[in-house]
Protein backbone atom coordinates (compact mmCIF):
# COMPACT_ATOMS: atom_id res chain seq x y z
CA UNK A 1 0.00 0.00 0.00
CA UNK A 2 1.14 3.45 -0.87
CA UNK A 3 2.63 5.46 1.91
CA UNK A 4 0.78 9.27 2.10
CA UNK A 5 3.15 12.20 3.03
CA UNK A 6 0.93 15.79 3.76
CA UNK A 7 2.52 18.29 2.83
CA UNK A 8 1.36 21.87 4.08
CA UNK A 9 2.16 25.40 2.69
CA UNK A 10 1.84 28.75 3.47
CA UNK A 11 2.22 30.24 0.27
CA UNK A 12 2.80 34.16 1.32
CA UNK A 13 5.20 33.10 4.85
CA UNK A 14 8.39 34.64 4.56
CA UNK A 15 7.49 36.90 1.25
CA UNK A 16 9.19 34.14 -0.64
CA UNK A 17 7.76 31.75 -3.47
CA UNK A 18 7.60 28.15 -2.01
CA UNK A 19 7.52 26.68 -5.87
CA UNK A 20 11.16 25.18 -5.42
CA UNK A 21 10.25 24.09 -2.28
CA UNK A 22 6.93 22.16 -3.74
CA UNK A 23 9.01 20.18 -6.57
CA UNK A 24 12.00 19.74 -4.35
CA UNK A 25 9.79 17.98 -1.78
CA UNK A 26 7.73 16.33 -4.66
CA UNK A 27 10.92 15.37 -6.28
CA UNK A 28 12.15 13.27 -3.12
CA UNK A 29 8.71 11.83 -2.14
CA UNK A 30 8.67 10.26 -5.38
CA UNK A 31 12.27 9.05 -5.37
CA UNK A 32 10.86 7.48 -1.80
CA UNK A 33 8.00 5.84 -3.94
CA UNK A 34 5.51 8.20 -1.19
CA UNK A 35 2.60 9.78 -2.44
CA UNK A 36 2.85 13.21 -1.56
CA UNK A 37 -0.67 15.40 -1.13
CA UNK A 38 0.01 19.29 -0.94
CA UNK A 39 -2.55 21.58 0.92
CA UNK A 40 -1.89 24.73 0.59
CA UNK A 41 -2.97 27.44 3.31
CA UNK A 42 -5.80 30.80 2.58
CA UNK A 43 -5.82 31.81 5.81
CA UNK A 44 -9.92 30.60 5.62
CA UNK A 45 -10.59 27.78 7.94
CA UNK A 46 -7.42 25.71 7.41
CA UNK A 47 -7.75 24.01 10.73
CA UNK A 48 -10.97 22.46 9.83
CA UNK A 49 -9.33 21.12 6.22
CA UNK A 50 -6.07 19.83 7.78
CA UNK A 51 -7.94 17.91 10.14
CA UNK A 52 -9.79 16.72 7.47
CA UNK A 53 -7.19 15.92 5.31
CA UNK A 54 -5.63 14.67 7.91
CA UNK A 55 -8.03 11.89 8.23
CA UNK A 56 -8.81 10.93 5.01
CA UNK A 57 -4.66 10.38 3.98
CA UNK A 58 -3.61 8.81 7.52
CA UNK A 59 0.00 10.39 6.61
CA UNK A 60 3.08 8.70 8.05
CA UNK A 61 4.56 12.53 8.36
CA UNK A 62 3.11 16.33 7.80
CA UNK A 63 6.06 17.76 6.26
CA UNK A 64 5.07 21.98 7.04
CA UNK A 65 6.62 24.55 4.71
CA UNK A 66 6.19 28.31 6.59
CA UNK A 67 7.32 29.99 9.52
CA UNK A 68 6.43 29.60 13.51
CA UNK A 69 3.12 31.07 12.74
CA UNK A 70 2.26 28.07 9.96
CA UNK A 71 3.65 25.53 12.40
CA UNK A 72 1.78 26.21 15.35
CA UNK A 73 -1.35 26.41 13.10
CA UNK A 74 -0.81 22.55 11.49
CA UNK A 75 0.25 21.74 15.34
CA UNK A 76 -3.00 23.27 16.70
CA UNK A 77 -5.13 21.63 13.93
CA UNK A 78 -3.39 17.87 14.32
CA UNK A 79 -3.09 18.22 17.97
CA UNK A 80 -4.43 14.71 18.91
CA UNK A 81 -3.35 12.88 16.10
CA UNK A 82 0.42 11.21 16.58
CA UNK A 83 1.82 12.09 13.90
CA UNK A 84 5.66 13.00 13.14
CA UNK A 85 6.15 16.76 11.93
CA UNK A 86 8.77 17.67 9.51
CA UNK A 87 9.98 20.77 9.10
CA UNK A 88 10.95 23.27 6.09
CA UNK A 89 11.51 26.81 6.79
CA UNK A 90 10.06 28.99 5.18
CA UNK A 91 9.04 32.08 7.11
CA UNK A 92 9.90 35.19 8.10
CA UNK A 93 10.58 34.22 11.62
CA UNK A 94 11.56 30.19 11.27
CA UNK A 95 12.90 30.66 15.34
CA UNK A 96 11.89 26.76 16.16
CA UNK A 97 13.77 25.19 12.97
CA UNK A 98 16.41 27.68 14.59
CA UNK A 99 16.24 26.42 17.45
CA UNK A 100 15.78 22.68 16.35
CA UNK A 101 19.17 23.36 14.11
CA UNK A 102 17.59 22.23 11.78
CA UNK A 103 19.66 22.96 8.55
CA UNK A 104 18.91 26.23 6.22
CA UNK A 105 19.55 24.60 2.89
CA UNK A 106 16.78 23.01 0.99
CA UNK A 107 18.51 20.09 -0.05
CA UNK A 108 19.54 19.34 3.47
CA UNK A 109 16.51 20.14 5.19
CA UNK A 110 14.29 17.70 3.17
CA UNK A 111 15.82 14.33 4.15
CA UNK A 112 15.39 15.46 7.83
CA UNK A 113 12.05 16.15 7.60
CA UNK A 114 11.44 12.85 5.88
CA UNK A 115 13.33 10.50 7.50
CA UNK A 116 15.16 11.88 10.55
CA UNK A 117 14.72 10.52 14.38
CA UNK A 118 11.84 12.93 16.17
CA UNK A 119 11.96 14.60 19.18
CA UNK A 120 8.63 14.99 21.88
CA UNK A 121 8.47 18.65 22.36
CA UNK A 122 6.67 20.54 24.84
CA UNK A 123 3.77 23.09 24.30
CA UNK A 124 3.23 26.32 26.55
CA UNK A 125 -0.21 27.13 27.21
CA UNK A 126 -0.75 30.58 28.26
CA UNK A 127 -4.37 31.91 29.00
CA UNK A 128 -5.20 29.15 26.97
CA UNK A 129 -3.51 29.66 24.33
CA UNK A 130 -0.63 27.20 22.73
CA UNK A 131 2.52 29.15 22.37
CA UNK A 132 5.45 26.84 20.76
CA UNK A 133 8.49 28.12 21.15
CA UNK A 134 8.62 32.16 22.75
CA UNK A 135 5.83 34.37 23.99
CA UNK A 136 6.76 38.00 25.53
CA UNK A 137 5.27 41.09 27.24
CA UNK A 138 6.82 44.41 26.39
CA UNK A 139 9.22 45.81 23.97
CA UNK A 140 9.18 42.87 21.95
CA UNK A 141 5.86 42.79 21.33
CA UNK A 142 5.62 46.25 20.78
CA UNK A 143 7.82 45.94 17.64
CA UNK A 144 5.94 43.08 16.43
CA UNK A 145 2.76 45.27 16.79
CA UNK A 146 4.85 48.22 14.48
CA UNK A 147 5.91 46.38 12.41
CA UNK A 148 2.81 44.51 11.49
CA UNK A 149 1.10 47.95 11.35
CA UNK A 150 3.93 49.35 8.94
CA UNK A 151 4.18 49.57 5.33
CA UNK A 152 7.93 48.85 4.62
CA UNK A 153 8.47 44.94 5.16
CA UNK A 154 11.78 42.94 5.38
CA UNK A 155 15.39 44.12 7.11
CA UNK A 156 15.16 47.65 6.84
CA UNK A 157 11.57 47.97 7.96
CA UNK A 158 12.63 45.80 10.74
CA UNK A 159 15.27 47.89 11.91
CA UNK A 160 13.04 51.16 11.23
CA UNK A 161 10.58 49.65 14.29
CA UNK A 162 13.61 48.64 16.57
CA UNK A 163 14.79 52.14 16.18
CA UNK A 164 10.70 53.76 16.19
CA UNK A 165 9.55 51.07 19.19
CA UNK A 166 12.73 52.72 21.41
CA UNK A 167 11.96 56.23 21.27
CA UNK A 168 8.59 55.57 21.99
CA UNK A 169 8.97 52.66 24.80
CA UNK A 170 6.89 52.71 27.27
CA UNK A 171 7.62 52.96 31.20
CA UNK A 172 8.57 49.64 32.35
CA UNK A 173 5.77 47.74 33.86
CA UNK A 174 5.47 45.84 37.42
CA UNK A 175 4.95 42.47 37.32
CA UNK A 176 4.09 40.38 40.39
CA UNK A 177 5.05 36.35 39.31
CA UNK A 178 4.00 33.67 41.67
CA UNK A 179 5.89 30.50 40.78
CA UNK A 180 7.46 27.24 42.36
CA UNK A 181 5.72 28.13 45.59
CA UNK A 182 7.24 32.03 45.41
CA UNK A 183 6.27 35.45 44.58
CA UNK A 184 8.46 37.48 43.05
CA UNK A 185 7.75 41.55 42.38
CA UNK A 186 9.80 43.21 39.51
CA UNK A 187 9.83 46.19 37.41
CA UNK A 188 10.82 45.32 33.90
CA UNK A 189 10.96 46.35 30.32
CA UNK A 190 10.02 42.83 29.10
CA UNK A 191 9.17 39.45 29.91
CA UNK A 192 10.33 36.40 27.96
CA UNK A 193 8.17 33.07 28.47
CA UNK A 194 10.62 30.67 26.92
CA UNK A 195 10.03 26.74 26.03
CA UNK A 196 13.13 26.83 23.58
CA UNK A 197 16.74 29.25 23.45
CA UNK A 198 16.59 31.41 20.64
CA UNK A 199 14.83 33.87 18.82
CA UNK A 200 14.41 33.38 14.86
CA UNK A 201 17.43 35.70 14.31
CA UNK A 202 19.06 33.06 16.16
CA UNK A 203 19.59 35.37 19.78
CA UNK A 204 19.80 33.19 22.57
CA UNK A 205 17.47 34.53 25.20
CA UNK A 206 17.07 32.02 27.13
CA UNK A 207 20.42 29.97 27.87
CA UNK A 208 18.72 26.82 29.69
CA UNK A 209 15.90 26.48 27.12
CA UNK A 210 15.62 22.92 26.64
CA UNK A 211 12.28 21.56 24.73
CA UNK A 212 11.64 18.79 25.98
CA UNK A 213 12.16 18.99 29.89
CA UNK A 214 8.67 19.63 31.23
CA UNK A 215 9.49 23.10 32.28
CA UNK A 216 10.02 26.84 30.53
CA UNK A 217 11.56 29.79 31.65
CA UNK A 218 10.65 33.54 31.76
CA UNK A 219 13.37 35.31 31.31
CA UNK A 220 13.18 38.85 32.87
CA UNK A 221 14.56 41.79 31.27
CA UNK A 222 14.77 44.46 33.90
CA UNK A 223 16.90 47.57 31.67
CA UNK A 224 16.86 47.76 28.24
CA UNK A 225 18.71 50.50 27.00
CA UNK A 226 19.72 50.86 22.85
CA UNK A 227 22.38 48.44 22.95
CA UNK A 228 21.11 46.08 24.58
CA UNK A 229 18.04 45.74 22.91
CA UNK A 230 20.26 45.88 19.62
CA UNK A 231 22.02 43.70 20.97
CA UNK A 232 19.34 40.74 21.72
CA UNK A 233 17.79 41.75 18.22
CA UNK A 234 21.55 41.13 16.42
CA UNK A 235 23.19 38.52 18.19
CA UNK A 236 23.85 37.34 21.83
CA UNK A 237 22.01 38.86 24.95
CA UNK A 238 24.72 39.69 27.59
CA UNK A 239 22.91 36.94 30.15
CA UNK A 240 25.76 38.11 32.66
CA UNK A 241 24.19 41.70 33.30
CA UNK A 242 22.25 42.18 36.42
CA UNK A 243 19.46 43.36 34.26
CA UNK A 244 18.56 39.90 33.88
CA UNK A 245 16.81 36.85 35.91
CA UNK A 246 15.34 33.94 34.97
CA UNK A 247 12.83 31.59 36.61
CA UNK A 248 12.81 27.83 35.76
CA UNK A 249 9.13 26.45 36.15
CA UNK A 250 6.36 24.39 34.76
CA UNK A 251 3.76 26.55 35.69
CA UNK A 252 2.94 30.29 36.69
CA UNK A 253 0.95 33.32 37.13
CA UNK A 254 1.81 36.57 36.05
CA UNK A 255 0.10 39.90 37.17
CA UNK A 256 0.74 43.20 35.81
CA UNK A 257 0.12 46.78 37.07
CA UNK A 258 -1.07 48.12 33.85
CA UNK A 259 -2.29 46.44 30.48
CA UNK A 260 1.04 45.03 28.83
CA UNK A 261 1.88 44.48 25.09
CA UNK A 262 1.82 40.67 24.42
CA UNK A 263 2.76 38.13 21.88
CA UNK A 264 2.81 34.83 21.35
CA UNK A 265 5.20 32.93 18.79
CA UNK A 266 5.70 36.49 16.50
CA UNK A 267 2.27 37.22 16.40
CA UNK A 268 0.82 40.74 18.48
CA UNK A 269 -2.10 39.75 20.36
CA UNK A 270 -2.97 42.95 21.97
CA UNK A 271 -2.06 44.26 26.21
CA UNK A 272 -2.58 42.10 28.78
CA UNK A 273 -2.72 42.28 32.42
CA UNK A 274 -2.92 39.05 33.94
CA UNK A 275 -0.94 35.87 32.12
CA UNK A 276 -1.90 32.03 33.40
CA UNK A 277 0.97 30.24 31.94
CA UNK A 278 1.72 26.24 32.30
CA UNK A 279 3.98 23.70 30.40
CA UNK A 280 2.25 20.77 28.35
CA UNK A 281 4.70 18.46 28.03
CA UNK A 282 5.50 16.14 25.10
CA UNK A 283 2.75 17.50 22.50
CA UNK A 284 4.42 17.48 19.72
CA UNK A 285 6.62 14.52 17.15
CA UNK A 286 9.17 17.09 15.43
CA UNK A 287 12.02 15.13 13.07
CA UNK A 288 15.44 16.76 13.96
CA UNK A 289 18.89 15.97 12.49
Amino acid sequence: MEKNILLIVNPVSGGMDKSEIIEATSAFADKEGLNIVIYTTTADDDTAKIKELYDTLKPERVVVAGGDGTIKLVAEALENADVIFGIIPAGSANGLATDLNIPKKLEDNIPVAFHNAFMEMDMILINGNKSLHLSDLGLNAELIKNYESSAIHGKWGYALQVFNTLLDKEDPFTATITANGQIVECVAQMIVIANSKKYGTGVVINPQGIMNDGKFELVLLKNLDLPIFAKIIAGNIPVETGDIEIISTDKANIKLNSPVSFQIDGEYCGRETELNVAISPKKLKVAIP
